[in-house]
């Protein structure tokens, strides 16, 4: 009480409740001896019929004599008669009733010799005959007016009153209490910054808002009142109404003088040094992600004078007061209490806008992460569940005609780790390399590995031995394991012993099938998670090593954890809202992240399914693929969504709900065109391999809960998938930029990489303070979504202003159409010159069209001029560099221009 209350009044709080106490205490020892006061005396015939009268004429006359020798005994000179002597006088069938008549004597008689009769002494002498002693003792003294327990009851039925009185005194404090009681009984709560709150004085809360019972949380966790703005459409009975008048809430509605006049009571209530809370997201989240701050928190702060505190609730998503599952209330809690954090942030002092408020209270969401006391079950643990409870229904298939239940992929992988442990594999050899297309087989090798607690490295197929080579020396790896007819397709000259897996089909044995079955469909998921070794994994063991994609320079092995891919994972099914008849389609490569994590471990972690096929390019294939297998999702970039509108029948992508482009900018002519032709319109999102991939997405319009949110905005990337933080920092200073400024793309969240594989300056080049620099140039809105606008790489100082490539390569390809193929005819990139620091050249497939009419047409579109390549900048190739992940070959692009540049020069 008293750490609830003004320093001032501590003293007097402390003396009031000590003196409450002590009288308390006299007042009802005083109470208990009274009642209790021996006042009426006890009679013999008030003992029970039953246990006083023999049965028998026979039996009542020796009881008589006995208690009269008895009796007689007790008046002569020596020691004390005892019962049991004259007991044993009586016949058996009148011994009851004779010791009745035995202790009545004796009590009295050492009544009149002051010596005490005490009962459980007779107890321990006497243990058959317990009721009749009892019955003996509770008629042989004087009795009280009331017995203990009557006492206590008096003393109970006496609260009643006093409470009412102070239910009716104090209704606030008491129902305050109520609540307390009951939140702490469902939920565990942890506080994080609580010293953030001032002690007195006003300040402004400012909180996400995840669930129904977020007020009710910070009202307990707080020792100091709070009065939250809420809807008034939520008080709309009798009862809420005087609920929220208790809590001395302040109601607002979408009226204008309702919203006005809420403003002027938040602001009073501030500037008399109260707590006011408000959620500026104006309602619950639908996907768990911060929504954009509404506006009116500025209006509320205007000539009040008060700081902004910002409050992250974690832990609440998954509740059932939240929109988990796409439902409020019905549907069963996962744990009881139910576990909470609640982050107070440091105060913030004259925000600026909005914005500012929304980017630390997105902050405490990454930073919340880190203090999580139940980190994330560790993915191969997730696919052991997943598989044992889908274990009769189809888990994975792909174009070959292979499918697998959840039970025969783990029986299969719990073999194939079997295996590599019996012949392969030594215990020492923790980084395992494999080169094999999106498949069962490669989901199988991919599982087994991770079941065994061994990092698995997909290696790029697409580039040259020497670039895999040098991925197998950074990760020290010794073992590739492959397929025969995969690699007939490639002449590599690999640094490391070939396991090819059509060898391992005759060295299954007996053994090997009964033990893997056992364990895929008896064994209970907790026991074989211990038996394998899982239970002992932590959230920052390395899962994967992936390459980047070396479109800038030589791969660099990308350590990411557990933790990384499990929380990639949950955000996908968490803002995607993946249903259990879901199917992805698979045709991203697991060297890519996207591939790895979405594609992939999506599939193995939920509920949903996966297809897949070995090549994007192979447009006919896939179509086939989604028609039959009933595809529902597809993870794609954009130069693959181009080629499938040319090459896929619109009836194989008739079941398509999702689609989701990344790796480049999505145009808005290709959305167009997709959606018309295949009724479903692609988002864009955003990740690298970095960050696990998965930063931001845009929810499809199938897949968002309702109108109320706005959860997609076409030329955004989306915004921040929940618990990753998003901030934009100028690229020389390293300052905060505001709202719509562009600038260095900083990412902060569970997603971040452990880092470069035996890289450590690499790795604190890139991660500062644990924020990732993404190397994109991007702005974020005022409603949370980001916005690319290039990469660092792909801008240009030329005479002391940053030129962006991907703004003029768009501008040009608009130009010229795409090609027959779908794809890009032009890139632009740049090389040095010594008057303006850098020239814009641009490559491109054959045209009809001049330079000199592309320059006026990006004049005529309102490009400056020093946006526009000269004239002899222009060359033609015979295809443009593309990596096998889809994405441009930057570094071959950037070669070739410096190439073509450099012959010009010299002719």
């Amino acid at each position: 009480m008293q750490h609830r209350s003004p320093p001032e009044s501590r003293g007097s709080i402390l003396a009031a409740t000590n003196f409450l106490v002590f009288s308390g205490v006299l007042v009802f020892s005083i109470l208990f001896y009274v009642l209790r006061f021996p006042t009426f005396p006890g009679s013999f015939e008030a003992i029970d019929a039953n246990l006083r009268d023999p049965p028998t004429e026979r039996s009542r006359i020796a009881v008589a004599d006995a208690e009269r020798a008895f009796h007689e005994a007790w008046n002569e000179p020596g020691d004390a008669p005892r019962v049991e002597t004259f007991l044993a006088r009586v016949p058996a069938e009148a011994r009851t009733s004779a010791l009745v008549h035995l202790l009545w004597v004796e009590i009295a008689e050492r009544g009149r010799r002051r010596d005490a009769s005490i009962e459980l002494e007779y107890h321990e002498r006497f243990p058959d005959d317990r009721d009749a002693i009892r019955a003996v003792f509770g008629q042989a003294g004087k009795r009280p007016l009331l017995s203990a327990r009557g006492v206590f009851l008096l003393a109970g039925l006496g609260t009643w009153p006093v409470l009412v009185y102070v239910l009716w005194l104090l209704p606030q404090a008491s129902v305050r209490f109520i609540v307390w009681f009951a939140t702490h009984t469902l939920y565990r709560i942890r506080l994080h910054g609580a010293e953030h709150l001032p002690r007195q004085g006003g300040c402004l809360l400012a909180a996400n808002h995840v669930s129904w019972a977020d007020g009710i949380l910070l009202l307990v966790t707080s020792s100091r009142p709070i009065r939250f703005i809420v809807y008034a459409g939520n008080f709309d009975n009798r009862f809420l109404l005087w609920l929220g008048k208790l809590a001395d809430a302040i109601l607002i509605s979408s009226k204008p003088k309702a919203i006005a006049s809420a403003i002027r009571q938040a602001r009073e209530a501030l500037r008399q040094g109260e707590i006011v809370c408000i959620f500026p997201e104006g309602g619950i989240t639908r996907t768990g992600q911060v929504q954009g701050f509404k506006p009116g928190v500025m209006k509320i702060l205007e000539g009040a004078r008060v700081p902004v505190v910002p409050v992250y609730l974690d832990g609440l998503w998954g509740s059932i007061f939240s929109f988990e599952r796409g439902r409020f209330f019905w549907k069963w809690p996962r744990k009881m209490p139910y576990p909470v954090a609640i982050h107070f942030g440091p105060p913030i002092h004259d925000p600026k806008d909005v914005f500012e408020i929304r980017q630390a209270v997105q902050a405490l969401g990454a930073q919340a992460v880190q203090s999580r006391s139940n980190p994330p079950l560790a993915p191969p643990r997730n696919m052991i569940r997943r598989c044992k409870k889908y274990r009769f229904r189809g888990k994975v298939a792909d174009s070959t005609g292979a499918e697998l239940t959840g039970g025969a992929l783990l029986m299969r992988s719990l073999i194939f780790r079997r295996l590599l442990r019996r012949g392969v594999l030594r215990n020492d050899e923790t980084h395992v390399g494999l080169l094999l297309p999106p498949a069962c087989a490669s989901v199988v090798a991919n599982a087994a590995l991770a079941l065994d607690r061994r990092v698995a490295c997909n290696l790029n197929y697409t580039v040259t031995s020497d670039v895999i080579n040098a991925c197998i020396r950074q990760a020290n790896i010794r073992h590739v394991l492959t397929s025969r007819k995969f690699m007939e397709k490639f002449d590599f000259q690999l640094d490391a012993e070939l396991v090819f897996l059509e060898d391992f089909k005759d060295r299954v044995s007996l053994a090997d099938k009964l033990i893997g079955g056992l364990h895929a469909f008896a064994t209970p998921a907790p026991v074989l998670e211990k038996l394998l070794g899982l239970s002992s994994i932590k959230a920052d063991d390395v899962l994967t090593v992936i390459f980047t994609s070396g479109s800038t320079g030589m791969p660099k092995g990308v350590m990411l954890t557990h933790a990384n891919v499990a929380t990639n994972t949950d955000a996908v099914d968490q803002v995607v809202r993946l249903r259990d008849n879901d199917v992805v389609i698979g045709i991203l490569p697991f060297f890519h992240s996207f591939g790895y994590t979405i594609s992939m471990w999506t599939v193995l972690n939920t509920d949903v399914r996966g297809a897949y096929h070995f090549s994007p390019l192979d447009a006919k294939q896939i179509g086939k693929l989604c028609r039959t297998q009933r595809g529902t999702i597809l993870l794609s970039t954009p130069t693959f969504l181009r080629s499938f509108l040319r090459r896929i029948d619109k009836e194989d992508f008739a079941s398509l709900d999702v689609v989701v482009a990344g790796a480049e900018k999505l145009p808005q002519d290709l959305s167009d065109a997709f959606e018309q032709r295949f009724g479903v319109r692609p988002v864009e999102g955003y990740g690298t391999t970095e960050l696990s991939p998965l930063v931001s997405v845009n929810v499809p319009p199938s897949r968002s809960a309702d109108n109320f949110q706005e959860t997609l905005r076409e030329g955004s990337v989306g915004r921040p998938v929940p618990d990753v933080s998003a901030k934009i920092v100028h690229p020389e200073t390293g300052d905060p930029l505001g709202v719509n400024q562009d600038g260095m793309l900083l990412i902060k969240g569970p997603n971040v990489m452990k880092g470069y594989l035996g890289q450590d300056e690499a790795t604190r080049k890139v991660i500062q303070d644990g924020w990732y620099v993404t190397g994109d140039i991007a702005h974020v809105d005022e409603d949370g979504f980001i916005h690319i606008t290039g990469r660092e790489s792909r801008f240009s100082k030329i005479g002391g202003e940053m030129v962006p490539h991907i703004q003029v390569e768009e501008e040009l390809n608009r130009l010229l159409g795409a090609d027959d193929e779908g794809g890009l005819r032009a890139v632009v990139t740049s090389v040095s010159d010594e008057r303006k620091g850098e020239r814009l050249i641009v490559l491109h497939l054959p045209i009809s069209r001049s330079p000199e009419d592309l320059r006026k047409g990006l004049t005529d579109r309102g490009l400056p001029n020093i946006f526009i390549p000269a004239n002899d900048s222009f060359f033609q190739v015979d295809e443009l560099p593309i990596l096998g992940s889809g994405k441009l070959d930057l570094k071959r692009i950037k070669a070739l221009a410096e190439q073509y540049w450099e012959a010009r020069g010299q002719g």
